[in-house]
């Protein structure tokens, strides 16, 4: 992708968390960009490192017992590691946008909805508490909030769940930003929000001409949502590419796993779902080789003893994989290509 192009490019970066343990070696030098107009969904399980990677470009990493131990994050060509409070608040709530996991406890419960948004507008525009409380009206009315104006007066225990996620989304678009990081925005949500809030997200990325990052481990949401993918494992991306590519290419058997762990309404109604067996690595102390080597099946004794490369998939440079079996020697694996097949489809 053109250089020009790309709002953020992180390269590299790297976070550690100290504790009585000892150091975990949170996120492993994870790379990627994103274009202007484009969702970038960032998939994997629980402890991945997926929202540890864009709380540290956000510079909410509490430091300590967190630090970051490399790598850079730069928006626009402005860097935003190690910026101070100050100096992170003229891009943060201003050119990125992020909607936290849970909005209740996001949220202020002693301050009204329409106060918290008005307050987004006050500190980062200057505006007087009139027209950020006006403006705040607007915003709750374009996430499709009825009666707003009397909803801007209430507090956040008078808002059901996908209510406060709306109010979520409208504050953090309050100052128009470049990107908007959504963190599970549709986790707790019954699949009727669930669906009526990624429509939204949706519609406003139309309206507003914004990027989006994606956190999520909901397979679907990505299917619906995502123009590119990255895939997270012990705290690095393991493999990368268009959504298309990783539902119907996928080359590294992590995503594998992750697709044949997905219900689906396609096919056999008696086919039963394959968790991946075992443990993610200790990231006290990182594995030599593959993260990924003690519970994959098509795992070789290089996998243990040396970190595979970032291979490109097929000749396709936007797409790659950090697994030894893209590499030019490694053996055909005709599992690959039968898994892709029984999975091609996510409904």
């Amino acid at each position: 992708m053109p250089v020009s192009d790309r709002i953020l490019e992180v390269n590299d970066l790297s976070v550690e968390f100290s504790t009585y343990g000892g150091n975990v070696k949170a996120v492993r030098g994870v790379s990627f960009s994103v274009i202007r107009g484009e969702t970038l969904a960032i998939v994997g399980e629980s402890g991945c490192g997926k929202s540890v990677t864009v709380q540290a470009i956000m510079g909410l990493i509490p430091m300590p017992p967190g630090r970051i131990t490399g790598g850079s994050a730069k928006l626009n060509g402005h860097e935003l590691l190690g910026l101070e409070a100050k100096e992170a608040n003229q891009f943060r709530g201003i050119q990125i946008g992020m909607i936290f996991q849970d909005p209740m406890t996001s949220l202020n419960p002693t301050m009204t909805i329409g106060d918290q948004i008005a307050e987004t507008l006050m500190v980062h525009r200057g505006k007087s508490h009139k027209e950020a409380s006006e403006q705040a009206v607007d915003l709750l009315e374009k996430t499709h909030i009825p009666e707003a104006r009397m909803r801007v007066k209430q507090y956040p225990f008078e808002f059901s769940g996908g209510m406060l996620q709306r109010a979520m989304i409208a504050q953090s678009l309050a100052c128009n930003p470049s990107i908007l990081i959504a963190d599970e925005p549709t986790t707790a949500l019954d699949v009727t929000i669930q669906s009526q809030i990624l429509e939204l997200m949706a519609e406003l990325q139309r309206t507003e001409n914004m990027s989006i990052i994606l956190i999520t481990h909901d397979l679907a949401v990505v299917a619906r949502m995502a123009d590119r993918v990255a895939v997270m494992y012990a705290g690095q991306i393991v493999e990368m590419g268009s959504v298309d590519d990783i539902f119907y290419e996928s080359s590294h058997p992590y995503t594998l796993g992750l697709k044949s762990a997905m219900p689906s309404n396609i096919g056999d109604r008696d086919k039963k779902l394959m968790p991946i067996a075992g443990s993610p690595p200790d990231l006290f102390s990182p594995p030599q080789g593959c993260g990924y080597f003690a519970r994959c099946p098509y795992a070789m004794h290089l996998c243990e003893e040396r970190q595979p490369e970032e291979f490109v998939v097929q000749g396709r440079q936007d797409h790659r994989s950090r697994c030894w079996l893209q590499h030019q020697d490694a053996p055909k694996v005709d599992a690959l290509h039968q898994n892709n097949a029984d999975r091609s489809h996510v409904d």
